[in-house]
């Protein structure tokens, strides 16, 4: 068994429990055979928002990772993508992301709509599992982290997952100053 360790937390392969992972997280992690490459360990929902989480645990900020879904339209098509950066940033959605999802207004998918499309619960939103199509829009500063901490799909667990994991997912797009630290 390979354990996960990050600062005071430790995750188990998340093919040991399945239970902790939204649905598609699940089929995901199952098709894309990686229950070996990513941890997962169970957390009192209510702490699954950043600031709590790295309250509780006491982790370095940077270690912790959002995922935030957007959209836009062009020409009367709709553009939906996911946003990943390091809680020490937010994502410069009406900067890099408008202009790479090549539209003229972005913003973030109303939490309603996010948690129906993505099929997963809010705060726990994760990469891992999103519709096929979406594109992942992957901050380069969480490329060379070990491990990060990201939402697992339900509110009630997180996932431990190497930075160059989440690059290599299908539709990942490594985009340098995707996020702006937060002041």
């Amino acid at each position: 068994m390979t354990a996960f360790r990050l600062g005071s937390i430790e995750a188990v392969p998340a093919r040991e429990r399945p239970d902790l992972l939204g649905a598609p997280v699940a089929a995901f992690v199952a098709a894309h055979d990686l229950g070996e490459r990513i941890g997962v360990l169970p957390i009192d929902p209510a702490i699954s928002e950043t600031a709590a989480t790295q309250q509780r645990y006491a982790l370095d900020p940077a270690a912790l990772v959002n995922c935030v879904v957007v959209a836009g339209r062009r020409e009367g098509d709709e553009r939906v993508a996911a946003c990943l950066v390091p809680s020490t940033k937010r994502a410069d959605v009406n900067g890099v992301v408008k202009r790479r999802l090549d539209v003229r207004k972005a913003s973030f998918l109303p939490q309603d709509d996010a948690v129906a499309r993505s099929g997963m619960e809010y705060g726990g939103i994760t990469p891992i599992g999103l519709p096929a199509g979406w594109p992942i829009l992957l901050d380069a500063d969480v490329v060379p982290q070990a491990l990060v901490l990201v939402g697992s799909g339900i509110r009630g667990s997180k996932l431990l997952v190497p930075g160059a994991v989440l690059a290599a997912l299908p539709g990942v797009e490594v985009v340098e100053g995707l996020g702006r630290p937060v002041a």
